[in-house]
């Protein structure tokens, strides 16, 4: 599920990174667990983690959260899984009443502990009778809100993280062309069919436009919440597995499964390491680096 902020809120956003991109991590979390608790709908405590997007296509800025939801969750009394339907999970026109209604009562709350800044065009909006009334026209504002398909297995998820938990604003195969101080870069046009076209910009500009998305020093860009929140996962995970009828892969089940000699324990985190080549003494000889030699003064 995606969570977008208004494009009014961008200005804002841009002078104001940590905090408003901290209250859609907080108003996009709470609605999905609210929701989804609630009887009328799934009835259940569900798990998700969230990848913070701050960029279009034409790398513009455009604040936005990715949540990567199971299926289903736990029942409120932890005693079995909730399965949701195969083709919904939970009501759209809900989930972005909910979504406005919390993050516009958390940036009104923001405003009044002045935890938010003005700056240049925005200057006026410190006034509390003025940003008063900037706001009321948010409550009737399109919040998008939407929902893609499930992923089809293990495998679509990894690529779905290689994709998206890690990327910039632009990956390098999208960049065409540097010459006469201006980059070419391709985009991918929604409103025409995902149609691939070119935009050239001035070397200012791209740059201006990239810097638009760097994050605050040590924000967290990527935060789990339910029952894969970093303080329950420990109890739960291991709970829902049980209810789904399945284990998660042990170390010794690992080890049993392939030969002792082709698996090790990564020193840094832990997880299982195989090994994937082997190299002879002379290939290693070819893919060190060269020896550092010291000569006699």
């Amino acid at each position: 599920m995606v969570f977008t902020l208004p494009p009014q809120l961008a200005p804002l956003a841009l002078q104001n990174k940590k905090v408003i991109y901290d209250l859609l991590f907080r108003a996009s979390a709470e609605t999905l667990l609210e929701v989804a608790r609630d009887p009328k709908h799934l009835g259940a405590e569900i798990g998700f983690f969230t990848v913070l997007h701050t960029w279009n296509q034409k790398l513009g800025l455009h604040p936005h959260v990715h949540c990567v939801i199971p299926a289903g969750g736990l029942s409120l009394d932890h005693t079995h899984w909730v399965k949701s339907s195969d083709r919904f999970f939970l009501p759209i026109h809900v989930l972005r009443r909910v979504f406005c209604g919390k993050f516009v009562a958390a940036l009104r709350q923001a405003f009044g502990d002045q935890r938010l800044v003005f700056h240049g065009n925005l200057t006026l909006l410190a006034q509390p009778r003025t940003f008063a009334a900037w706001l009321r026209p948010l409550f009737r504002k399109n919040w998008v809100v939407y929902s893609k398909p499930p992923f089809g297995g293990p495998e679509y998820v990894l690529q779905y993280l290689g994709r998206y938990t890690h990327r910039v604003a632009i990956s390098n195969h999208r960049l065409v062309s540097f010459a006469e101080q201006t980059v070419t870069f391709r985009w991918r046009d929604s409103a025409h069919h995902n149609e691939q076209k070119l935009m050239t910009l001035s070397l200012d500009e791209f740059l201006r436009r990239f810097l638009l998305h760097v994050l605050p020093k040590g924000f967290v860009r990527i935060r789990n919440f339910g029952f894969l929140a970093n303080r329950r996962r420990a109890k739960l995970l291991p709970l829902c597995f049980h209810l789904l009828g399945s284990a998660p892969q042990t170390e010794q089940d690992l080890s049993g499964s392939k030969d002792s000699s082709d698996s090790w324990l990564c020193p840094k985190c832990g997880g299982p390491m195989m090994v994937i080549e082997r190299l002879t003494a002379a290939e290693i000889q070819l893919r060190s680096p060269p020896a550092l030699v010291i000569e006699a003064a």
